[in-house]
């Protein structure tokens, strides 16, 4: 998985509890952040697929050259 990718998922897991705890307080929250949750765990999903999706392509692309140097 690319670097970038990977800070960016780091993010989104950070976002996952601070949508149900306040930050400031340190307590649950009455009203969690449902938005921020579900775009949390939306965005992880996401980075995982595109991630390995590239990764797979990639993986191809050095297969084909290898296998046309023989």
């Amino acid at each position: 998985m690319d670097k970038y990718l990977m800070v960016i998922l780091i993010f989104m897991m950070v976002g996952v509890p601070i949508s149900f705890i306040s930050p400031t307080t340190g307590e649950l929250r009455e009203d969690p952040l449902y938005l921020l949750f579900y775009a949390s765990i939306g965005g992880m999903c996401f980075i995982v697929v595109y991630g390995s999706y590239k990764d797979r392509v990639d993986r191809q692309k050095r297969n084909a050259k290898r296998r046309s140097r023989k």
